[in-house]
């Protein structure tokens, strides 16, 4: 790495010190800036060219250097009699004016060590392609190295030539007198330019029709810079010391010669006896062979034969070679014209921009970028010629690299952006969006291009926005995210919603589907489809355009519409619409199939998550009956508060013991109390053995014991207790279970049964939705009904569940004591059960709740007094069953509030808590 930046930076300093030795000093550096040695022409190639700038504008130009340490080997007067020749041929070429002329920017500057003067910018000499790489920085630049001239390319040089000898012999009268590669120069735009007019000889009689020039002798003695390259120059300006138009021309067979043989001229000329050389040559060009210009094309080949002709008469002349059939090509005929497109009106240039897409792909890419594209971008100054202009710069746009595009294209297109007026101008870019986001860079789209989208968005034709619509999807995937989620989409709901056209409101939903797959699911179900229902319009396509957006959501694999979505938003809108009287037959078949795919998802969404939770309820009713006996043991031991609530909620005890652990339940605690703690606990041993002597109480009688507590949760949950001991002891021999049963969600070491041995539910699963029949729910045909799986909107467990009629309870043992618990509960809001809440049935009724917990699967295992469901048909959780499809069961008597059971009057908050449970 190091060798190399060593490498590079000799390489630098090299330039630099050639740069500043020949041009320190020259007046020329005062307004230029001089770049690298990037070329070499002229004659004898004896001008150094370098690329530079303009100080004051910035302008490219390219400097030519004649370095005066060239000439230091020759004697004074040899020096002078060069520099004199150097400096006649610049200033003749500044006066000259015409595009087939090299343009001189700035004139010639005379310095102590170098001349130097500034032209438009140039790429190389034909000769440093052709070959030649004298007086070339070394290395020779890889773009010269390898430059290879395209058919065109030649084609429309020599045509350049031939019109500027034109303009030279017809518009000025002057030979140029040394037409050689050497004085052709090909500019940056690669056209072909001459200069070298060192030796060029003025008419003596300008005005004539006939001009008549004088020729100078041959003088071998001088230095090669004050001659002429002999190897181009005409026979009789040699032998018989005569020049004139035709002399030129046979220059100009020679080029051509040159050009299609690798730079090697017709004949090698002896400089030391360029007499004998010049005779010799003179026999050979007589009766020349075919081998000679066998590499020459053939459509051009007579014509060349003709211009190398011995006899000048017998030569073409510049005007009459820019007419032969050979330069009618059409890339060479489309490159002239640009050349002369300052001459042509808006008409003519326009038809000529129409027909130039068919010719761009027939150009080479060198041809088309730097000779084709400045030319069409010198036109974005005039607004009416833009949208002519435009679609070829886009074309050519196409074929360029990305680097290239940024480069030569993108700075020129910047202002075209902005560009409102004409119309077309956005249409044209609307059509190549995908171009402008695949080689724009991200700031200039962002700054540039979407804003022209948004332009289009909101533009006042109709048009031009259902274009717009209709293009966004092509080139959706190429808009980064933000601008589609926070600026596209936002103006396109927003076309939707305020246009008053049809058309305009039908392709945005068609572009929002088309557009659907590039959102992340929760953009669409937030913003997408709530919009769909502030859609005021209810025509047909309308209404199809909203269907097909609900549609790709709901069946695209990365979005979904999720079932709560599909049950209370999306179900609900697309049925309203479903009816509308402006769908026909097949629309509105279009809408029941998509609804039936909602539905049907939706119910095997639901009921895939009911079966896993019913499973998961019947492993946790498998667990919590595996070991019944040791459950009843636990029920008959001493009240321990710290075993209730172990027992109670699976945790761990005042022991530190985990549930199911093989410490004794008897076993007392070990942990050090203070004198309050040992007081309140002799207290609650004392009660607890009072209560172990009662038989159980019904609910009215416990209420009216504990009716100096400080609050009705103690007696709940003793009542609760209670209940479950006696339970727990009524059997011994437990009946199997009835499919379907709901499980205790107490994570106890054993169920909790009710009066027949079948477990019960507590309710205090909030999650759990409704139970599934059986578990004994049904044996109490006169009782209220029992309801244990309701979500609540609150953690606190209900125990209403459990409370049992006080007419099926028949066991005498006692139930603990579980005034341990109350710590947990004195902080909650009293709680009543629905037991309670509800008005009791009178006899021989049933409950409508009943049937939700009968088992339709299994109806042979009901016991007598089931209850029916509506219709006839045994209670389930199917549509009959479900009270939410029979408004009347929850109908309320318009009576004043009675009295249940336990005595307790109905009040606004448990209106409250029903309406918490049922919504």
């Amino acid at each position: 790495m190091e060798s190399m930046l060593n490498k590079l930076k000799s390489t630098v300093t090299k330039v630099t010190a050639d740069v500043t030795s020949a041009v320190m000093g020259n007046p020329v550096t005062r307004e230029f800036e001089v770049g690298r040695h990037i070329a070499s022409g002229g004659p004898g190639l004896s001008w150094r060219i370098y690329n530079g700038t303009k100080k004051s504008t910035k302008q490219e130009v390219a400097v030519f250097v004649f370095d005066k340490k060239m000439i230091d080997k020759y004697q004074k007067f040899e020096k002078d009699q060069i520099i004199d020749s150097l400096k006649r041929g610049v200033q003749q070429l500044t006066r000259l004016r015409h595009p087939r002329l090299l343009t001189v920017q700035h004139p010639l500057e005379d310095s102590r060590d170098c001349l130097a003067f500034c032209t438009e910018p140039v790429f190389a000499s034909l000769s440093n392609v052709l070959g030649q790489w004298d007086n070339l920085p070394s290395p020779v630049p890889s773009d010269i190295k390898e430059y290879k001239l395209y058919d065109v390319e030649t084609k429309y040089g020599l045509l350049q030539i031939s019109e500027g000898l034109s303009f030279l012999h017809s518009g000025v009268k002057m030979v140029h007198g040394n037409l050689c590669p050497e004085n052709i120069i090909l500019n940056k735009s690669g056209a072909w330019k001459i200069m070298g007019f060192d030796f060029s000889i003025s008419s003596n009689n300008p005005s004539d029709a006939e001009p008549k020039y004088t020729c100078k002798e041959w003088q071998p003695n001088l230095p090669p810079l004050c001659l002429p390259n002999p190897e181009y120059l005409a026979p009789e300006y040699i032998l018989s010391v005569s020049c004139d138009a035709a002399s030129d021309m046979y220059s100009l067979g020679v080029v051509m010669h040159a050009v299609f043989n690798e730079g090697k001229p017709v004949f090698q000329v002896n400089k030391h006896d360029i007499f004998k050389s010049f005779s010799r040559q003179l026999d050979q060009l007589s009766s020349m062979s075919p081998a000679v210009l066998s590499k020459i094309p053939e459509e051009v080949r007579e014509h060349v034969k003709m211009l190398l002709s011995v006899t000048p008469n017998v030569r073409p002349d510049a005007d009459q070679m820019t007419k032969i059939p050979f330069f009618d090509d059409v890339g060479a005929v489309t490159l002239q014209y640009f050349d002369s497109l300052f001459q042509r009106d808006n008409l003519q240039k326009s038809q000529f921009y129409k027909g130039l897409p068919k010719v761009l792909p027939k150009l080479p890419k060198r041809v088309v970028v730097y000779r084709i594209l400045p030319a069409l971008t010198s036109e974005f100054v005039n607004p009416d010629m833009v949208p002519f202009v435009l679609p070829n710069v886009l074309l050519i746009a196409e074929e360029c690299t990305k680097d290239e595009y940024v480069r030569l294209i993108l700075p020129d297109l910047t202002p075209v952006f902005k560009q409102q007026e004409p119309i077309q101008i956005l249409l044209i870019f609307l059509q190549k969006m995908d171009l402008l986001l695949t080689k724009t860079p991200p700031d200039d789209i962002k700054n540039c291009v979407l804003p022209m989208v948004y332009r289009a968005l909101e533009a006042p034709s109709v048009q031009i926005q259902e274009l717009c619509l209709n293009i966004i999807p092509t080139f959706a995937n190429l808009i980064d995210y933000p601008s589609m989620k926070n600026s596209l989409i936002p103006r396109i709901k927003s076309a939707c919603l305020q246009t008053s056209s049809l058309a305009v409101r039908v392709n945005s939903l068609v572009c929002l589907g088309k557009i659907l797959e590039y959102l992340d699911k929760w953009f669409v179900i937030d913003e997408i489809l709530p919009f769909l229902q502030q859609i005021p319009s209810r025509e047909p396509a309308v209404l199809m355009g909203i269907l097909g957006i609900y549609k790709c959501t709901f069946n695209h694999k990365k979005l979904g519409i999720p079932k709560e979505h599909l049950a209370t938003k999306s179900l609900p809108h697309l049925v309203s619409l479903s009816i509308d009287n402006n769908l026909n037959l097949n629309q509105f078949n279009s809408f029941m199939m998509v609804i039936r795919d909602m539905l049907s998802r939706m119910e095997t969404e639901h009921k895939t998550k009911l079966e896993q939770l019913h499973i998961m309820q019947e492993q946790q009713r498998s667990m919590n009956i595996s070991n019944p006996l040791n459950q009843a043991e636990e029920s008959k031991s001493p009240p321990n508060s710290g075993n209730q609530i172990d027992d109670i909620f699976g945790g761990t005890g005042v022991n530190g013991k985990e549930n199911g652990s093989a410490a004794p339940v008897s076993q007392p605690s070990r942990v050090s109390l203070t004198l309050e703690e040992k007081q309140r606990l002799a207290k609650e041993q004392e009660q607890a053995a009072k209560l172990r002597n009662q038989q159980p109480l019904a609910p009215q009688t416990i209420k009216a014991a504990t009716a100096g507590s400080n609050s009705q949760t103690k007696d709940l949950t003793s009542s609760l207790l209670s209940n479950m001991t006696s339970m727990s002891m009524a059997n011994t021999a437990r009946p199997a279970p009835v499919q379907g049963s709901t499980m205790s969600t107490f994570p106890s070491s054993g169920p909790m049964v009710g009066s027949m041995g079948t477990s019960v539910s507590n309710g205090f699963n909030p999650a759990m939705g409704f139970q599934a029949g059986g578990m004994g729910m049904g044996m109490r045909p006169t009782g209220p009904s029992l309801y244990g799986g309701m979500p609540t909107t609150t953690s606190t467990p209900n125990f209403g569940s459990l409370t049992q009629n006080q007419g099926t309870t028949g066991q005498t043992n006692k139930p603990p004591d579980m005034s341990a618990l109350d710590n947990l509960f004195t902080s909650n809001k009293p709680k009543v059960t629905l037991n309670q809440i509800g008005p009791k049935a009178p006899p021989g009724t049933s409950s409508p709740w009943l049937g939700q917990f009968n088992s339709p699967q299994n109806p042979q295992t009901q016991m007598q007094g089931v209850p029916v469901g509506m219709g006839g048909v045994p209670g389930g959780f199917g549509m009959q069953a479900n009270p939410f499809f029979s408004p009347q069961n929850f109908a309320q008597p318009a009576a004043a509030p009675s009295m249940n059971p336990s005595g307790i009057k109905h009040s606004a908050s448990v209106n409250n808590d029903l309406k918490d449970l049922f919504g």
